[in-house]
């Protein structure tokens, strides 16, 4: 970590400036965002950038690897959760990486999660813009990768979410959008692309056609759909009433199809071999259980925001789960408080954000995001009552 900047940034810091931050985010986009901004950012060294990129292209040799889709047949458990028209690769990629210290000591990223399903992207360039105005980051340094700056890295995302339609007959789709925790990220592809942002309940379907109303009560033909409905949340929605379903055959294409919501998941963690990913298992695959279960968490394949993890097991616990086939176990990882904070150190988790071009054969890493923390766990439930904690962003030495 980069020492010399972080005792710079800490001793420049002051109450009034994070005041100041906080107001400019909620400003951009005329909305406050429901979770905490942390006081500062991530500054990364080459040694780690180094490890992190690394990381990521190992990962990335099982997730492009042609048969892909055939190692994930069994991911989509259900026929009611297949939705037609799938891709052939995803277009978005994230892979959370906790930075953790070795037996010997070596600060080295552990793969703790992988999604093939959109991230804060907009966010994350708002919240690089606010910490670049705000404080005094060091020359030279940038959020992104891959040789992009802020305004090639939007045109990219217009590029993959809208291409070439009009941006009108593209919808942002969720359940009840102004109500997300991630509603920030919804106005700003909003801001910059011009696409409707729209609830499921909104969305009128006629055969194979859909559509919306626009403020004059006129049709505006969906012709892509750019996904952030998650499935789980929209089993637990009976209220909401609908004419589409996902399962309808209708005359749309979708950028970030639901199926690699399943495909690029917890299903995924056993595949990947690695020294950046800890050791993970199928539970209904085990005959037997490691003999020291106490170094690992149990995760549903299928959850979001951290539900349903289980940090302390005992085999009685495992024993007494009906349905094994939708759980891992995975080896716990040590984060290291490696934050020097003004009120005592913190610990930190990288996502980091990718995107697949339709026309091109690899993966593009593009962004980051960071949450700091110091809980036990890197979720908002864990982290209340505390400070320099919450959502941020990683700086890299271009």
């Amino acid at each position: 970590m980069e020492t010399e900047i972080r005792k710079a940034y800490n001793a420049a810091w002051t109450a009034e400036k994070y005041e100041a931050f906080k107001k400019y985010v909620s400003e951009i986009y005329d909305h406050t965002p429901k979770f905490r901004l942390c006081e500062t950012p991530v500054f990364i060294d080459d040694e780690m950038k180094a490890k992190l990129l690394e990381a990521c292209n190992e990962v990335n040799e099982v997730i492009m690897r042609p048969d892909f889709k055939e190692m994930t047949r069994d991911a989509i458990k259900h026929p009611s959760l297949q939705v037609p028209n799938e891709d052939y690769h995803t277009r978005f990629l994230q892979m959370d990486f906790g930075i953790c210290e070795a037996e010997d000591g070596e600060l080295i990223p552990q793969l703790i999660e992988v999604q093939g399903f959109p991230s804060l992207y907009f966010f994350q360039d708002l919240l690089y813009h606010a910490y670049m105005k705000h404080y005094d980051i060091p020359e030279g340094y940038t959020v992104h990768f891959d040789e992009l700056d802020s305004k090639a890295y939007i045109e990219l995302l217009r590029e993959v979410i809208v291409g070439d339609f009009d941006p009108k007959n593209v919808v942002l789709l969720e359940i009840e959008p102004e109500k997300q925790a991630t509603a920030i990220d919804f106005y700003g592809a909003e801001h910059h692309l011009g696409i409707k942002v729209l609830c499921i309940s909104q969305l009128k379907k006629r055969g194979k056609n859909l559509f919306y109303l626009d403020g004059d009560g006129g049709e505006v033909p969906v012709k892509r759909i750019y996904n952030r409905v998650i499935f789980d949340e929209l089993d637990q929605r009976p209220d909401i009433k609908r004419e589409f379903y996902f399962r309808d055959e209708v005359d749309v294409e979708w950028v970030g199809h639901p199926n690699w919501f399943f495909r690029i998941s917890k299903y995924t963690m056993p595949l990947f071999k690695s020294r950046y990913v800890p050791d993970c298992f199928y539970l209904h695959e085990l005959d037997t259980y490691p003999e020291d279960l106490e170094n690992y968490v149990l995760k549903p394949l299928y959850s979001f925001a951290g539900s349903g993890v289980k940090l302390s097991i005992t085999e009685k616990d495992l024993d007494e789960i009906e349905d094994k086939s939708n759980f891992i176990l995975q080896r716990k990882v040590n984060y290291a408080p490696v934050i020097d904070t003004p009120t005592g150190p913190a610990k930190f988790e990288i996502r980091m954000l990718m995107l697949w071009e339709q026309d091109r054969s690899s993966v593009r890493i593009v962004n980051n995001l960071v949450r700091v923390s110091k809980g036990e766990m890197v979720g908002v439930r864990y982290n209340r009552d505390k400070d320099w904690v919450g959502a941020s962003v990683a700086f890299f030495h271009k």
